[in-house]
């Protein structure tokens, strides 16, 4: 696995959750209800991204901007271990320390911040043994599943762009923007353009192929390998539109996604 990959799909589809987090869990945004900061994220191979909080409200941007804490990573390896920690011999989770500039701000990233990560993994990674309790709570199950989609569509860019066999397949998809989502729900596009994978999130007319999910049920069940894409397509439940050539790369690099987030 390419670590390259992996703290880009991290970086640019994991923790960009964040924006959505605090506007869909309303504990999140109290985490963050009397906090105005931003944290920019900077890796080396990777890039930069940046979170702006704002007394409940966060927003990602892509790329550098003004940031009052600026963390700084040695490596791609470096960052993805804050992300998801190596254990101990006691099996604990070792403490990962980013270089950071503002030592007035860091309290910010041990305190509100790790508590922001930690409900992400609460809906991202529920215990095994808690998941089935969990899940049978519709909120809970709402804000999982739309964080779920978000994460994995997003991943699929970062797949196309750096991944090798996500290189290949991305090669071999025309211009053009494809329109994905569950309808009265979470709308998403993705731009291809010379090769290159672009997402966004909100619904597009001008698409080339669309690939919609019935409802929250089925989206739920398919990107948690409950349900197949064609015994959907025969039910109703999955419909793609369109340039099907794409949608197929799609399908693969997908594949991929779900190894890179295992």
């Amino acid at each position: 696995m390419d670590n390259i990959t992996k703290a880009k799909i991290n970086l640019f589809a994991v923790l960009r959750n964040l924006e959505d987090l605090c506007e869909m869990d309303s504990v999140s945004a109290d985490i963050v209800k009397d906090t105005k900061i931003s944290v920019q994220f900077n890796v080396p191979d990777v890039g930069s991204a940046t979170l702006d909080f704002d007394h409940g409200k966060c927003k990602f941007t892509r790329g550098k901007k003004h940031a009052a804490l600026q963390l700084f990573f040695t490596s791609a390896e470096h960052f993805n271990n804050l992300i998801d920690p190596p254990k101990d011999k006691n099996g604990k989770p070792k403490t990962v320390v980013p270089i950071f500039y503002n030592v007035f701000k860091v309290g910010f990233l041990l305190n509100q911040f790790t508590k922001l990560a930690d409900r992400l993994s609460y809906y991202l990674q529920p215990a095994p043994d808690k998941a089935e309790q969990l899940l049978a709570d519709p909120e809970y199950f709402r804000v999982n599943t739309v964080l779920t989609l978000y994460t994995a569509l997003f991943a699929l860019c970062e797949v196309a762009n750096s991944d090798k066999v996500g290189k290949l397949c991305a090669k071999r998809m025309c211009d053009g923007k494809i329109a994905a989502g569950i309808p009265g729900g979470p709308q998403l596009n993705i731009e291809v353009k010379d090769h290159k994978l672009y997402g966004a999130k909100g619904a597009i007319d001008d698409w080339s192929a669309q690939m919609y999910f019935a409802d929250l049920q089925f989206a739920h069940d398919i990107l948690n390998g409950n349900a197949s894409s064609f015994g959907g397509m025969g039910s109703g439940q999955f419909q793609v539109r369109g340039r099907l050539d794409m949608l197929e790369q799609m399908a693969k690099m997908l594949n991929i996604v779900g190894a890179y987030l295992a």
